[in-house]
């Protein structure tokens, strides 16, 4: 990257105008306009101003090396772990933080030379671990500053984690923040700062909610290939599904019409009259039992809503209305569907 291209970079990271810029540095727009554009090089004068008004060092300003490519990145990699196993950390580390300063903008190989290097000063009795650890983590708050969603959270990741070992976890929860709200991985790593912090209900409660939103990301994602198979043709995957979501619901406490809900789609698609009765009474005789998993005690501490009784008695007037539905004609004149249609009756 060109000096130019610096100044442009950062300057707009600071939501500053040429002109802004310029009068900050008392001279003209054209000028930095130039430099943007590699027509001409700011005097030497101007180094360290441009540099601390950019709020970067004049190391990364004068940096003419471009990123590497994740070849070259996978390639240096490589060869720092294998140096670790047969040289001297210090030297090896010394000659990392060189290639770091050379690459200033190349995050992705800021963030997995840091991980490499942490890693093994961890297993080792250094005289200096402290110093050493300094500057990774000083890396590590680099990349928190990445454009790179992936570069920003594995940094976030190696801090949270850092600290949660050192038992500070006032500061390891700072890290939290650069997870996504709906990132179930945020809400797990706070359920482990609330377990480690005498927050013990706070802790069950979340983890509790995690096992909950991971049962139900589980059955969409069973339904949705569940209707991948069926409009490839593969019956026998998708009753296997219908199997599995069936085991996940009882293996996840939800009650027994969360067991037995599953298949109808596959039923009628196939016109099996034996296999759609069975499960429609089966849904039908469940109902009472959608809201079940709020007695089970994987959920104890979970807040949870009951189940209005009206939704059920409505849910039934549906179902049993339903048995009359065009889809169902391959079912007329079955003897147990005959008998389920009596019921709304």
């Amino acid at each position: 990257m060109t000096i130019g291209a610096v100044i442009k970079k950062h300057r707009k990271n600071k939501g500053m105008t040429q002109e802004q810029m310029a009068a900050c540095l008392g001279v003209t727009a054209p000028a930095v306009n130039k430099w943007e554009k590699g027509g001409a090089l700011p005097d030497v004068a101007l180094l360290a101003p441009i540099a601390r008004l950019l709020g970067i060092t004049t190391d990364e300003l004068l940096s003419f090396k471009g990123d590497l490519t994740d070849e070259e990145i996978g390639q240096y990699l490589s060869g720092l772990q294998k140096d670790l196993e047969s040289r001297d950390f210090h030297d090896v580390f010394l000659s990392a933080k060189k290639k770091l300063e050379e690459y200033p903008s190349c995050e992705k190989l800021i963030w997995q030379a840091a991980v490499i290097l942490d890693a093994k000063r961890m297993t080792m009795d250094l005289p200096d671990s402290d110093g050493y650890e300094n500057v990774i983590f000083g890396w590590y708050e680099r990349c928190l500053l990445s454009g790179d969603e992936r570069v920003r959270v594995q940094a976030a990741d190696q801090l949270f984690y850092a600290f949660v070992r050192k038992n500070d976890y006032e500061k390891a929860a700072r890290y939290l923040e650069y997870f996504s709200l709906e990132d179930p991985e945020r809400k797990r790593r706070q359920a482990l700062v609330h377990s480690r912090t005498g927050k013990r209900t706070e802790a069950y409660r979340a983890y509790e909610e995690l096992l909950f939103t991971g049962y139900q990301h589980i059955q969409l994602t069973l339904n949705d290939l569940r209707i991948l198979y069926m409009e490839d043709g593969d019956r026998q995957m998708a009753r296997k599904l219908v199997g599995v979501s069936s085991s996940a619901a009882s293996a996840f406490e939800m009650g027994r019409y969360n067991q037995v809900c599953w298949g109808l789609d596959v039923a009628v698609r196939e016109k099996d009259a034996a296999w759609t009765a069975q499960l429609m009474g089966e849904i039908l005789d469940s109902l009472g039992t959608i809201g079940d998993f709020a007695n089970s005690k994987l959920y104890q501490h979970m807040v949870t809503k009951p189940v209005d009784p009206d939704f059920s008695a409505c849910l039934r007037r549906e179902l049993l209305k339903s048995l009359d539905d065009g889809s169902y004609d391959y079912m007329q004149g079955n003897a147990a569907w005959e008998e389920l249609k009596s019921r709304a009756g």
